[in-house]
């Protein structure tokens, strides 16, 4: 295609180096789409005729079917899909093929091409994502008041339901939806007829090829169009902030399941066995999302890396754009896809979560709460009686609602019995009802206010 300038062709190993259709032929179909939309322009400018237009038309639609059933030819010799198209174009309608390329260059092909590429993938994860939110909303509308231990520090903290923890990941997600909207909003401008990087003498319309795309408007600037690509690593750091939320759903997952836990149960469908140790049930789907966010972000940092020390515009470099991209949106979208199921899979194990919800003294705050609301106690001092009265109940091996009176009276003369009315992990959950709080009576309302948002639910 572009040998017109050279007498011999390239060696071994450069086309070794410059191929890349074992990775770009991804890009078929928005190349295809770009080329349908080009061509419609040209025809419409008067620069191709209305004949050359309805032979490309027919081509691609060829093409396409080729590349769906399977039987496309792809070919190294042609280096990239955008040669590889173009080729078969010519052999299926001829001259009309070479008169496609009037008014682009590959370098606004390629930046179009992998704009809607991402744009796309994008699109993708906001159906997934909204999936994963009706499967943490489900959970949470069955487990309103079921009691779980909250932890900081991963040690016993206070008291709070199953069903707020399930919200707390859902807000999460929400968030992340959010930021692929906000990226999918700033990268939606055209690069097409941007050409090489000057722009191109022909007389365009560069606000048509744009419409036709689906984007909002062209870019600005014909350096900027064919060489940024801040898009991608836009969204490879939304990405790596929503693997991060995957990943940290994942490892409380890996805990809850273990013997020394047993808050929740996954089915055969999501966990795997051993070949030596017949009693195992392993989170293996939990453990391969955890370690995919690796990728992931490894993806994020080899694409900024690559940009960094480039000049513009255009830099062979920046064929190493894609790769990273394909594998850390494959890998987010098996990870997303694998949550959602075994959110929707996971059984809480009721007694245990509550039994767990009473240990290590988790109510304590709710008796320091007391102090200060019933006794007008500065909470300082509420905060030193309390953590006396735990130390008289950790000595007689209680919790502290099975303590006596009598013996936090010993501490403090004025407590009454209404002291009991706080001390136990439900009643501690139910008396937080600041908006956002745990209580049942909140979270029912966290439920009712997604489901008018979600349209799935």
């Amino acid at each position: 295609m572009w040998g017109g300038r050279f007498s011999a062709a390239p060696s071994e190993l450069m086309q070794a180096i410059n191929v890349s259709i074992g990775f770009d032929q991804r890009l078929a179909d928005q190349d295809i789409r770009g080329s349908l939309a080009h061509a419609a322009m040209l025809a419409q400018q008067g620069i191709i005729s209305e004949q050359d237009h309805a032979d490309i038309k027919k081509g691609l639609a060829q093409v396409k079917g080729e590349i769906a059933e399977g039987v496309f030819p792809f070919s190294d010799d042609l280096e990239d899909i955008h040669l590889n198209i173009e080729g078969r174009l010519r052999e299926n309608i001829g001259e009309a093929a070479g008169r496609l390329h009037t008014g682009r260059s590959r370098n606004d092909q390629v930046a179009t091409d992998f704009r809607l590429w991402v744009r796309d993938y994008l699109d993708h994860f906001g159906a997934q994502l909204e999936s994963l939110q009706g499967a943490l909303l489900a959970q949470a509308a069955a487990h309103t008041d079921t009691i779980m231990p909250g932890f900081t520090h991963l040690q016993n903290a206070q008291p709070v339901t199953f069903g707020h923890h399930m919200l707390a990941y859902l807000e999460m997600f929400a968030r992340d939806k959010s930021r692929f909207e906000d990226c999918r909003k700033r990268m939606n401008e055209s690069p097409l007829g941007a050409a090489a990087l000057a722009g191109t003498p022909y007389p365009i319309d560069r606000d048509m090829t744009a419409a036709a795309l689906g984007f909002d408007r062209p870019l600005a600037n014909s350096l900027d169009a064919v060489s940024a690509r801040d898009f991608a690593l836009e969204a490879l750091s939304c990405a790596a902030i929503c693997a991060t939320h995957l990943s940290r759903l994942s490892e409380e997952i890996v805990i809850w399941t273990s013997a020394q836990f047993q808050f929740v149960s996954l089915s055969d469908a999501f966990t795997t066995g051993s070949s030596i140790m017949p009693q195992k049930r392993n989170p293996d789907a939990a453990e391969l999302i955890r370690a995919k966010v690796g990728r992931i972000m490894g993806a994020l940092t080899a694409l900024t890396i690559v940009m960094k020390g480039l000049p513009l515009a255009y830099s062979k470099d920046m064929q190493e754009d894609k790769e990273p991209v394909f594998d850390a949106f494959d890998a987010l979208s098996l990870g997303l896809a694998a949550m959602a199921g075994m959110v929707a899979d996971m059984t809480p194990n009721k007694a245990r979560l509550a039994d767990s919800a009473s240990a290590a003294y988790s109510t304590a705050t709710d008796l320091a709460d007391w102090l200060v609301r019933k006794l007008n106690m500065p909470f300082r001092d509420a905060h030193h009686v309390t953590g006396t009265i735990v130390a008289l109940a950790e000595k007689q091996g209680k919790t502290l609602d099975a303590l006596a009176l009598t013996d936090m009276q010993t501490v403090e003369p004025r407590i009454t019995d209404d002291v009991f009315s706080v001390l136990s992990p439900l009643a501690s959950a139910s008396s937080r009802t600041s908006y956002g709080g745990t209580a049942p009576s909140e979270v029912e309302k966290q439920v009712a206010r997604w489901k008018k948002l979600l349209p799935s639910a």
